[in-house]
């Protein structure tokens, strides 16, 4: 029987990022019953600020204090959304990513409190959502709806939805699923008319690089075909070098004959232009390489460079 071993595991406070740690405290039961977990709770700068996340220098926001803790020794592993994570830098010195869980629902969905599907909505419904992917994709569909920003964790939106500050919401699948919240999905949005974000659905574990017995426990928990289509969709997010305020969807899965499609869209805000890419590969990195080629040659920059500011 292998010695007892403690792992230490950082994570933001909020009640799906304690659900995270459940899962991977789960997993670790079953395929490693010989660690003990414990959480190391932290409360980021992006959780405390309830403005626009683009002052605070975009979603390393959420995972900065989460960084100092593993590089502090105060953490072994950190659980990150793959979604949460800047593509547009590496992780921080001294760690690595070390392993993809297997992937969750990708799909956005909508919120309503009457069950009301998005078509069904009337004009000027306030919408719920601060995502620049989703506020321009709804102004390709849906234009005569109004997104309205929002912040906070998934239980707080839910919970500013039901005082009628906002008319319906715009979340994640995998976010009510790992809150316990699934019932309150009014519609799933199939991933044509919204092109997911990149890292949708996956979590990811991170650790110092001279840490071998984090590392190697946490690779027992790694999913390679999650991590050959985050690869792939990370791939074309850093050389976009998109951030939180970049229009930027993508999302990889791995088809039957063993390649890798990745379907990648770049948007303007307001709907007008609109970027779409679909290729295939047998190596994650030429496809993220080659797809945000392709958007660029198309004029991605000059779309990214103009809705930087917004």
């Amino acid at each position: 029987m292998s010695a007892s071993r403690l792992l230490r595991i950082g994570t933001r406070s909020s009640p799906m990022a304690l659900a995270q740690v459940e899962r991977v405290r789960q997993m670790l039961a079953a395929r490693r019953p010989e660690v003990t977990v414990e959480v190391v709770p932290l409360t980021t700068s992006g959780d405390r600020w309830q403005g626009s996340l683009s002052e605070l220098g975009g979603k390393g926001a959420f995972t900065k204090e989460v960084d100092q803790a593993l590089l502090d020794g105060r953490a072994d592993v950190a659980v990150h959304c793959v979604k949460d994570v800047p593509g547009d830098r590496p992780a921080p010195a001294g760690t690595t990513f070390v392993a993809y869980l297997e992937r969750d629902d990708v799909r956005d969905c909508l919120v309503h409190p009457d069950g009301k599907r998005i078509e069904e909505l009337p004009a000027g419904s306030r919408i719920g959502t601060s995502a620049v992917r989703r506020i321009a994709q709804m102004a390709l569909h849906w234009p005569h709806l109004i997104p309205v920003p929002i912040r906070g964790n998934a239980n707080s939106r839910l919970a500013k939805l039901d005082a009628g500050e906002y008319d319906a919401l715009l979340l994640a699948v995998s976010g009510l699923h790992r809150i316990g919240q699934p019932a309150r999905i009014t519609q799933t949005i199939d991933i044509d008319t919204f092109v997911p974000a990149v890292g949708s659905g996956t979590l990811v574990l991170q650790s110092r690089q001279d840490d071998s017995a984090a590392l190697e426990i946490a690779q027992s928990l790694g999913d390679r075909r999650t991590a050959v289509e985050t690869e792939a969709e990370r791939t074309m997010l850093h050389i976009l070098q998109g951030s939180c305020q970049s229009p930027i969807a993508g999302y990889a899965r791995t088809e039957p004959d063993g390649r890798i499609s990745l379907r990648a869209r770049v948007i303007s805000l307001d709907g007008k232009t609109v970027l779409d890419v679909h290729e295939w590969a047998s190596d994650p990195v030429v496809l993220g390489t080659s797809v945000a080629a392709a958007l660029l040659r198309q004029g991605a920059r000059d779309i990214l460079t103009a809705d930087s500011g917004v």
